[in-house]
């Protein structure tokens, strides 16, 4: 396996996630509003904005292998009577997939936020049919919740996601 690391977003990370995220296979089992082409300005104000986030709400990290940064991973703390919930995103650049390296990044995270914060759960919706996704939830010790049926429109499909959480 490779050895990676969590650190913190640097601006001078722009290119490479810019060259990991334009590929349609990472888009495509991600939620709209990323744009396509990702130019190196797009990593840039996206770096800017991780940056400047609530550091109460927003816990976002870059994935580091040799140096370089090839994915995100983030948890996104919920609001109103779900202010100690939080979502979890990720992604990774395809030549590091069915490597676990995902599944050590989530089960870091969801540690991080766990002994740091108030949170009391972390959940995560993969799209149904992204079964990798779904892999690496189960074996960072997320229980499957259910099938959320057509629940969002991707690429023009209405889509079935799953509901997966991990509880403090």
């Amino acid at each position: 396996m490779f050895t990676f690391s969590l650190r913190e977003w640097k601006l001078s990370d722009a290119q490479n996630l810019a060259s990991t995220i334009n590929n349609k296979k990472i888009l495509d089992n991600l939620r709209d509003g990323i744009p396509y082409p990702y130019t190196e300005q797009d990593g840039k104000e996206f770096i800017n904005s991780i940056l400047s986030a609530d550091k109460n709400s927003t816990f976002a990290f870059a994935i580091e292998i040799e140096g370089k940064a090839v994915g995100s991973i983030a948890v996104f703390r919920q609001n109103n009577i779900h202010f100690r919930t939080a979502e979890l995103g990720y992604y990774l650049a395809e030549e590091y997939w069915g490597k676990g390296i995902m599944t050590e990044a989530v089960k870091q995270i969801c540690k991080y936020v766990f002994d740091n914060t108030d949170i009391l759960r972390i959940y995560a919706e993969p799209f149904a049919n992204n079964r990798g996704s779904s892999r690496v939830l189960e074996k960072a010790g997320f229980q499957f919740e259910g099938i959320m049926r057509s629940n969002a429109v991707k690429n023009g499909a209405v889509i079935d996601m799953k509901m997966y959480s991990q509880i403090k």
